[in-house]
């Protein structure tokens, strides 16, 4: 069976793993996402490899590791090294376009995209500078900003994903190519904060009864993490009207963002290139949305780590839900299977199409890391069946059992029954990476760019001028 075609990914940002109408865990309208799910396959165990947007892409777009590529955080965005998936597709002589935001360096490196329209990257070529002051960790003010901008309202990255939605949708109509294979890669900012939804989406949820957040357990009583939610401080600016508005608005840039996503694959039926192309849609990472009294994403819970993600296509299972566990790293040797009928990535992902063909597979281990803002020390998950493990280099692990806690609520890393467990998982983690070595890289590499920068003043200096909402669209 061959898999030759065009690839279609739609990718949203910071979307929650439970935020799918059709996955039936929350009361949410996403008719076309909805749609899409019925004609495909939806892999309910998807997960990000970092829990933040600028590390989080540059995995998908390699197909490797953060450790593996060294872009550790808002600050080490992707900037064209190592060549990634959309190369390998252009030197094959296939086609592979971007509409929106990338989130990588810059438009001056070659990313893979060919062109880049409309790109959103990060803020002046540098990004988010905070996240590299880790030891000793510095502070982040501008945190009070999330919850001072919720409820209904206009967001100028309402206007620019309205534009990204009806610039892909030309080019599926107009500008796809018929004589070879093409990748559209169309990225969304929705549902990213600020949580401010246009007033008609808001509205749709206003008066219904939303799912409460849950509320705050020991498993944030670790030191390390208690440090990295000080530093991550949303939740003590919010009044528990704001934490209303704030999750009403949510939801209704989720549905915002499912109708721009219908209008790009109406453009695709409209192209008469429906039959011959696959659809991937999935997010970066998740959102905690005021569970466990966090918001936004940066932890190894379950609403940080999780994502959505769909699978559809010719030749591919119709109406599954799967649970085998799947990644960002496994969208490269997705690409150029879909396109190139290739199975020559050379990462640690796998093709989503053999994956959707086969039998469920739970054991399937998952990774994912973080070496950003308001951590002082590296952190690493590891997931194996039911269990999580997350070790925080130099500290104590936490180790939860997602089968009898599904809301994380109970942190057995403590426990001595539960040695054993720990142990095994430990193993699976150096498997994929030597804990003390990235953390140490990553580390290296920060203080390094501190230096390049002109030193720790001069670093907190420029956080100054960065604010919260710091990745303006192009147009702003």
């Amino acid at each position: 069976m061959t898999d030759r075609g065009n690839l279609l990914i739609l990718m949203s940002d910071e979307q929650a793993p439970w935020a799918l109408g059709c996955l039936g865990r929350a009361p949410i309208d996403t008719p076309h996402l909805d749609r899409l799910a019925a004609q495909g396959t939806v892999f309910t165990q998807a997960y990000t490899n970092s829990p933040i947007c600028v590390s989080a892409r540059a995995a998908l777009q390699t197909g490797r590791y953060v450790h593996q590529i060294g872009c550790w955080d808002s600050a080490q965005p992707y900037r064209g090294q190592p060549k990634g998936w959309a190369h390998d597709l252009r030197s094959a002589g296939a086609t592979a376009v971007s509409v929106g935001k990338l989130h990588f360096g810059s438009s001056a490196e070659d990313n893979g995209f060919e062109p880049e329209i409309l790109p959103l990257h990060v803020k002046d070529g540098l990004g988010w500078l905070p996240g590299l002051l880790r030891r000793p960790l510095g502070s982040f003010p501008a945190a009070a900003e999330l919850a001072a901008d919720v409820g209904p309202g206009v967001s100028p990255y309402h206007a620019y994903d309205r534009k990204v939605a009806a610039r892909s949708a030309a080019w599926l109509t107009e500008e796809a190519p018929r004589d070879r294979p093409w990748t559209l890669l169309a990225s969304f900012v929705s549902p990213h904060y600020p949580l401010v939804a246009p007033p008609s989406y808001y509205a749709r949820y206003a008066a219904r009864d939303l799912p409460p957040p849950t509320p705050p357990p020991g498993a944030t009583d670790h030191p390390a993490l208690a440090r990295l939610l000080a530093f991550f401080d949303y939740d003590r600016h919010f009044t528990e009207e704001g934490r209303r508005q704030a999750r009403i608005a949510y939801f209704g840039l989720v549905s915002f963002l499912d109708d721009l996503v219908g209008q790009v694959l109406q453009g695709l039926q409209a192209s008469g290139q429906h039959e011959k192309t696959t659809i991937l849609f999935l997010s970066d990472h998740g959102e905690m949305l005021g569970n466990q009294s966090i918001w936004a994403k940066s932890v190894m819970f379950e609403d940080s780590l999780g994502i959505p993600m769909i699978l559809a296509g010719p030749g591919l299972p119709r109406g599954k839900q799967l649970a085998t566990p799947v990644s960002l790293v496994d969208v490269a040797p997705t690409a150029l299977r879909a396109v190139l009928d290739s199975n020559d990535a050379t990462g640690p992902g796998r093709a989503l199409q053999e994956i959707a063909r086969e039998g469920e597979d739970p054991d399937r281990p998952l990774f994912a890391e973080y070496h950003d803002g308001g951590s002082d020390t590296g952190i690493f998950a590891y997931r194996r069946g039911r269990w999580k493990l997350v070790h925080y280099e130099g500290e104590r692990p936490q180790l939860f059992d997602l089968k009898a806690d599904p809301q994380e609520l109970n942190d057995l890393g403590a426990s001595p029954a539960h040695r054993e467990t720990i142990a095994a998982l430990t193993a699976g983690l150096r498997e994929i990476v030597d804990p003390s070595d990235a953390d140490a890289r990553a580390f290296a590499d920060q203080a390094d760019l501190i230096d390049r920068l002109g030193g720790r003043a001069a670093v907190e200096a420029r956080t100054q001028d960065l604010g919260f909402n710091f990745s303006p669209p192009p147009s702003s």
